[in-house]
């Protein structure tokens, strides 16, 4: 990847290390709600959400809160929780995102390459699956909020990644053209493969431990998309000092 002006960053598991707040998040309210549930297995079940509702969140077709409802009761029915109806949701809702926030915390490796990125002149900003105040509140508590502008959410157009056109709505706002500006993150498929349909470089990071969505080597060639395993790789990768 040569003559790059704009690097766009997901921020969950690629920025933050959200995997492990939501460990903290899940042991608070299976701590409630299903006293001597496994985490590991609720987290496991959290980050895969095999029905696929937070996606269709972020295509527009369901509510957060609606997404989250239904992820919750999932997850109780699969550890032994009670039913969570509106009322019961609510407190439920409420100890896991303060619990969730206690847990934010930026990855070891994204303080330097940023200053790199920032001393060689790139513009750098940040594309993301969830909503753009909700994201600026968690780079902000990670300690990134003067490093980074949250350009596009969820809610920026009313759905999100994998469509071409909130890559592209990130660029013009980056200001740069979407062939010189590389998209980073930790999932394949609506990371680094849909940001290369939209004509950006792609960059799959796979940080080490289980995935959120099985991949293989045949699903990681037809991509087409550069891969590294830490944030640390990056730099090399754009050809920086």
């Amino acid at each position: 990847m040569t003559g790059v002006d704009g690097v766009l960053f997901d921020i969950d598991d690629t920025l933050v290390d959200t995997r492990e707040a939501f460990r903290v998040a899940l042991a608070a309210v299976l701590d409630r709600y299903a006293p001597g549930a496994d985490v590991d297995a609720a987290l496991a079940l959290w980050r895969a959400d095999p029905n696929g509702h937070y996606r269709a969140y972020t295509r527009g077709e369901r509510t957060f809160r609606e997404q989250r409802m239904t992820r919750a009761n999932e997850l109780h029915a699969a550890v032994g929780g009670p039913v969570l109806d509106d009322p019961a949701f609510d407190a439920w809702d409420e100890l896991f995102d303060a619990a969730f926030a206690d847990g934010w915390a930026v990855h070891d490796d994204v303080e330097e390459v940023l200053e790199q990125l920032l001393t060689a002149g790139v513009r750098v900003g940040t594309l993301t699956n969830a909503r753009s105040a909700y994201q600026t509140t968690k780079l902000q508590r990670a300690g990134l909020g003067d490093r980074l502008e949250v350009l596009v959410g969820v809610d920026t157009l009313g759905f999100g990644k994998p469509d071409a056109r909130v890559f592209l709505e990130a660029c013009r706002r980056l200001g740069t053209a979407p062939a010189r500006t590389v998209y980073v993150g930790d999932e394949l498929d609506i990371d680094a493969a849909a940001a290369r349909a939209a004509g950006l470089h792609g960059v799959w990071l796979d940080r080490p431990g289980p995935r959120r969505v099985p991949v293989d080597a045949h699903e990681v060639e037809a991509a087409g998309v550069t891969v590294i395993r830490s944030l640390s790789e990056f730099p090399a990768a754009l050809s920086l000092p």
